[in-house]
C-alpha cells in the first residue's frame, strides 16, 4: 500500500473541490481502486502505488490548471482526467499565453492541445481553417486571435462574417429591417467580443468601422487591407462564395475560416465550400488546416455525448 498527501492550504477548498465536493467526486470516480480523503486543506489518496502515483499527477496538473486559468470547472476535470492532451497544454508555459484579457478579470487562453495548434498555426500563417464540432472553441479561439492581433497594432481592423444560410428556419419571417434580421444570426460573434473588450470600447469599434459584423454577401467586391477577417459557419458556403471569401484578401491580412463539417445546412447536392476547400488548399504554404474533435469540447460535459451519439448514429 502506498499513501500521498498533497496541500491545497494555497487555494480556496471550494474551488478545488467543488460545491458539495462535486469535482472531488469526479475524481473518486476516476480512481475508484484508491481511498481519497479531503479534509480541511489537505487530499490524501492511500492505495496501490502506481494508482496513487497517476492520481498524484493529475491532481498536481489539477492544481496547476487553477493557477494558469484561474478557475476550474466539472468539464475541465473531466476533460483532465480522460485524455492526456491536457497533459501537454498544462504542462507547457507557452500554453499559459493569455490571449486576451477580457471583461471582469477574464483571461482568454486556449484551453485544449487542438486550440493551441490554432494558435500556432496562426502566428505563423496568413490563413487557417479550423475545422470540428460544435462547442470546440474554434469561433472564440478566432475571435480572441483576432481582437489581440487589434490589440497589439497588427491590424488595423477586424472583419467577421457568415453565410447567410439558414439553419432550418427563414430569416424572412423574422421581423425588423436587413440588419435586425442577421443580427440575431451573427449573435455568437457578438458574444464572443462581448467577453474580450469593455462595453463601450466595442460599441465605439462598431460605430467607427474598426470591427465590421457583416453577412459573407456584403463581402463581394472588397480588397481587405490591414485587416484580421474571420469567416464563420463556412461549412454553408458554396465552393464559389468562399473562393470570393478567401480572395478578399489584401496586403497584411490574416484570415480565419471555422465550420463543422458534421453540420452543413445546405441543399442535398450542393457540396459545401469548406468540405472542397480542404482538398484543393491543403498543400500550399502560408495555409494550415486544423481538426478539433471531442476532446476540444468546452461545453457543457454533455455535449461530447451528444456529439458521440450523433455520430454513433450517421
Amino acid at each position: 500500500m502506498s499513501e500521498k498527501t498533497i496541500n491545497i492550504e494555497e487555494f480556496n477548498p471550494v474551488e478545488i473541490l467543488g460545491v458539495n465536493d462535486v469535482n472531488l467526486n469526479l475524481i473518486k470516480e476516476k480512481f475508484p481502486k484508491l481511498r481519497i480523503i479531503a479534509r480541511g486543506n489537505e487530499i490524501k489518496a492511500i492505495g496501490e502505488e502506481k494508482e496513487v502515483n497517476q492520481f498524484h499527477k493529475k491532481m498536481s496538473l489539477l492544481l496547476l490548471m487553477y493557477e494558469k486559468f484561474g478557475r476550474i470547472t466539472e468539464n475541465d476535470i473531466q476533460q483532465l482526467l480522460s485524455t492526456s492532451d491536457q497533459e501537454e497544454i498544462i504542462s507547457s508555459e507557452s500554453a499559459g499565453d493569455v490571449l486576451v484579457h477580457g471583461r471582469n478579470g477574464l483571461l482568454v487562453k486556449a484551453r485544449t492541445r487542438n486550440q493551441r495548434k490554432m494558435v500556432d498555426y496562426s502566428h505563423q500563417n496568413d490563413l487557417l481553417l479550423a475545422i470540428g464540432p460544435a462547442g470546440t472553441g474554434k469561433t472564440y479561439t478566432a475571435v480572441a486571435l483576432a481582437v489581440q492581433a487589434l490589440k497589439n497594432k497588427e491590424v488595423k481592423r477586424i472583419i467577421l462574417t457568415r453565410p447567410a444560410v439558414e439553419a432550418g428556419e427563414s430569416l424572412g419571417f423574422l421581423p425588423g429591417d436587413l440588419k435586425e434580421k442577421l443580427d440575431p444570426y451573427l449573435q455568437p460573434l457578438y458574444d464572443a467580443l462581448r467577453d474580450m473588450l469593455p462595453t463601450q470600447k466595442l460599441l465605439t469599434y462598431l460605430e467607427d468601422g474598426t470591427i465590421e459584423i457583416a453577412p459573407l454577401a456584403f463581402m463581394r467586391g472588397r480588397t481587405l487591407d490591414n485587416a484580421f477577417a474571420i469567416l464563420d459557419e463556412a461549412q454553408n458556403c458554396t465552393p464559389s462564395q468562399l473562393k470570393m471569401f478567401l480572395t478578399r484578401m489584401g496586403r497584411n491580412s490574416k484570415f480565419i475560416v471555422t465550420g463543422d463539417i458534421t453540420q452543413i445546412d445546405l441543399p442535398p447536392r450542393q457540396k459545401s465550400g469548406l468540405v472542397h476547400a480542404t482538398e484543393i488548399l491543403e498543400n500550399i504554404k502560408g495555409i494550415r488546416i486544423v481538426y478539433l474533435d471531442e476532446n476540444d469540447i468546452i461545453r457543457h460535459k454533455l455535449v461530447t455525448k451528444i456529439i458521440n451519439a450523433y455520430s454513433n448514429k450517421s
